[in-house]
């Protein structure tokens, strides 16, 4: 059973960053590939960004160039490196996990979720 344990969620206008993290129970946190999907109210939850256990990363095409993710496999840490941001990013932010090899953006593939963080971008 792998833990994961969001954190660095919080209030912030429009414009700025924030970084959220992504800590693992699991000392094989290295074979997972990490994901992060979030869910603005009233919406279905949506893929984000991921990052396999090569260092691959893919981001959803809306969020190319303002995301990015990043692991450290010492720290058992996901990352995920907001800038410019949009009110219309305001969601709970949810790290997953996908242990194999193969690689999805369906929330229903994930083996594992975190417990989220709230992401507020005021206007």
């Amino acid at each position: 059973q792998v833990q994961l344990v969001e954190s660095g969620g919080g209030l912030v206008q429009a414009g700025g960053s924030l970084r959220l993290s992504c800590a693992a129970s699991e000392r094989t946190f290295k074979n997972y590939g990490m994901y992060w999907f979030r869910q603005a109210p009233g919406k279905e939850r949506e893929f984000v960004a991921a990052i396999r256990w090569s260092g691959g990363t893919s981001y959803a095409d809306s969020l190319k160039g303002r995301f990015t993710i990043s692991r450290d496999n010492a720290k058992n840490t996901v990352y995920l490196q907001m800038n410019s941001l949009k009110p219309e990013d305001t969601a709970v932010y949810y790290c997953a996990a996908k242990g194999g090899l193969a690689f999805t953006t369906t929330r229903g593939d994930m083996d594992y979720w975190g417990k989220g963080t709230l992401v507020t971008v005021s206007s």
